[in-house]
């Protein structure tokens, strides 16, 4: 059995109450996880408390994994990815932003190399998802990138580029779409 399907059957183990399945599943993943959850933070012990509400997440939820979908470890990283961004909005919440202040910093597209991605997935998942993030179209790839691994929002990204949210969010939907489709088939 391989690491991924030794993680998976892990996971369904977790879903049924495991706490033994649990703890491996955490000591298996905890670094690739925090290392999201940092990435988008940027603050240490703010990671390190999301973190923990992200295994609490994975204990309520474990039933709801497939295998079939994606692979343990990329549901993982949705579910860091999800907390991170839930706690990066809180605390943007907290100050109170006049409209039209956003830094420009904050606007510039993340770095296009997959970085967190080599450090989630094996490299021929990582290479895969690069195959097919190439053909989609500039905007859209960087899109993905910029969302899902730079913790950037639809809002922020639809600033960027200056067109409506809804609009930003029928694109990136199309574009995840495109992703998938090419996912699958190849």
């Amino acid at each position: 059995m391989n690491a991924r399907e030794e993680l998976s059957s892990l996971l369904h183990d977790v879903a049924t109450g495991n706490s033994e399945a649990m703890a491996e599943v955490y000591r298996r993943t905890q670094a690739k996880l925090f290392g999201i959850v940092l990435r988008i933070l940027n603050e240490h012990s703010e990671a390190e408390d999301v973190l923990q509400k992200v295994y609490i997440t994975v204990w309520d939820r474990a039933g709801q994994f497939d295998s079939a979908k994606a692979s343990p470890i990329t549901w993982l990283g949705t579910i860091a990815r999800n907390r991170a961004l839930d706690r990066l909005r809180q605390r943007r919440s907290d100050r109170i932003v006049p409209s039209g202040s956003v830094p420009a910093v904050a606007l510039e597209s993340a770095d296009p190399s997959p970085g967190a991605l080599q450090s989630l997935e094996r490299k021929e998942e990582a290479q895969l998802l690069e195959k097919c993030l190439d053909t989609l179209d500039q905007a859209a790839g960087a899109a993905i990138r910029s969302a899902f691994w730079g913790g950037i929002s639809y809002r922020m990204l639809a600033e960027k580029v200056d067109v409506p949210l809804s609009t930003m969010k029928s694109r990136m939907r199309r574009a995840l779409a495109r992703l998938r489709d090419c996912l699958v088939h190849e």
